[in-house]
């Protein structure tokens, strides 16, 4: 069984408001060992709303949709779910109650308009709205020569919708579903220093299509990720199935991957530095901080980030700034990031980052032929990644 999640309101379609419900049920719904495989968003207009719907009970197993379930003019919701699987809007009195009830706890009368909020098609449930004014609604869809399938709208105040879910929904879907459930369970691998096709080129036959656990790749802000997804009958099967593969992964790229699920260079940086009982101290000019802002933002860094300093402008070349700043802060390593360097003759930037020890300094240019908002993000990264190379070796 898969799903889809319907997200409707000018808001969203507007680009005025961020759809996180979406993201939040994607969530949910695989906890439940149910696939999302449909994001839909829709404005508040009637007709599109009635064709979303329509699409999405013909296409998915289970439809949730967020939004329109208010009292006012362009929320649509209820009419055009009716619309879509043809059934008459009729008044709940259970709903109607509990809508007044809701307005006379507040000490409020409640407007004429909110009798629409008891108005549900024929032969759904409603779904109860502890906080909020806004039924859900549960209903089963009738499909010729298949199985129903279960649509649920929520209301689409994020703090609602969760409660509502959490109550009641979840385990309606869990029921619904049966034994049609499976467990589905994902695992994120991190890598840093090469590019997405060199990598992908690293890991034969694991990015094929159709392959079982599968294995997706991204690119964000520099880092390269590796998502492993697995269905089985249990979790325990599930990690079994994704152990193998991320095991050829970390093989096949070595010290190239850093960490996994929510960890970021900093925080591989800062094991390290545990474990090898080592301090760190940083200067910055071209990245204005950054990466002593990231380290810092490590649980119980203070042990081994001595500190950092800004340069907004200086002579002074990085390998002589990692050695003299790194004696300043009395730390084992001294990590620091040059200013940008412009080609002249327009060839582009690059900047200099060093490692200084006791003993020596490594030193590495960095080319940054890339969008001018990444730049900064890229070289700290980079700066990181030869701390956390060099504590490697």
């Amino acid at each position: 069984m898969h799903a889809e999640i319907i997200s409707i309101g000018d808001e969203i379609t507007s680009g005025q408001l961020l759809d996180t419900n979406s993201q939040w049920l994607s969530q949910r719904l695989e906890e439940l060992g149910v696939r999302t495989l449909y994001h839909n968003t829709v404005g508040d207009e009637l007709t599109p709303n009635v064709e979303a719907f329509r699409l999405a009970i013909e296409r998915s197993d289970v439809v949730v949709a967020t939004g329109g379930l208010g009292p006012t003019a362009d929320d649509l919701t209820r009419e055009a779910l009716a619309r879509a699987v043809d059934r008459p809007l009729q008044l709940d009195a259970d709903a109607l109650e509990s809508i007044r009830a809701m307005f006379a706890r507040r000490n409020r009368p409640m407007p004429p308009q909110n009798e629409l909020q008891a108005m549900f098609p024929a032969g759904s449930r409603v779904i109860r709205n502890p906080n909020g004014t806004a039924p859900g609604i549960d209903l089963e869809a009738a499909r010729a020569g298949r199985s129903p399938c279960l649509v649920i709208c929520l209301s689409g105040v994020p703090a609602e919708m969760v409660e509502m879910w959490n109550e009641s929904v979840a385990a309606r879907i869990c029921d619904f579903v049966g034994d049609g459930r499976t467990v589905i369970r994902r695992r994120r691998i991190h890598c840093f220093g090469a590019g997405e096709s060199q990598i992908e080129s690293m890991l034969p036959d694991l990015i094929r299509r159709g392959r079982q656990p599968t294995v997706g790749i991204t690119a964000s802000r520099a880092t390269i990720t590796l998502r492993i997804a697995a269905e089985g009958r249990s979790e325990a099967e599930c990690l079994a199935a994704i152990e193998p593969t991320a095991a050829t992964i970390r093989r096949c790229l070595g010290s190239l991957v850093f960490g996994e699920e929510e960890d970021e260079l900093q925080h591989a940086v800062v094991r390290l530095l545990r474990e090898r009982q080592k301090t760190l101290a940083t200067v910055e000019c071209a990245t204005t901080g950054l990466a002593a802002q990231w380290l810092a933002s490590v649980d119980g860094v203070e042990d081994v980030f001595r500190g950092g300093a800004v340069l907004t402008k200086t002579d002074g070349l990085a390998e002589s700034l990692a050695a003299e700043y790194r004696e300043r802060f009395d730390a084992d390593f001294g990590l620091a990031i040059g200013p940008m360097i412009h080609d002249a003759s327009g060839g582009g930037a690059s900047a200099v980052i060093a490692l200084a020890t006791a003993d020596d300094v490594r030193r590495k240019e960095i080319p940054l032929n890339l969008h001018p908002a990444l730049s900064k993000i890229y070289l700290a990264k980079h700066a990181l990644n030869l701390a956390r190379r060099t504590l490697l070796a």
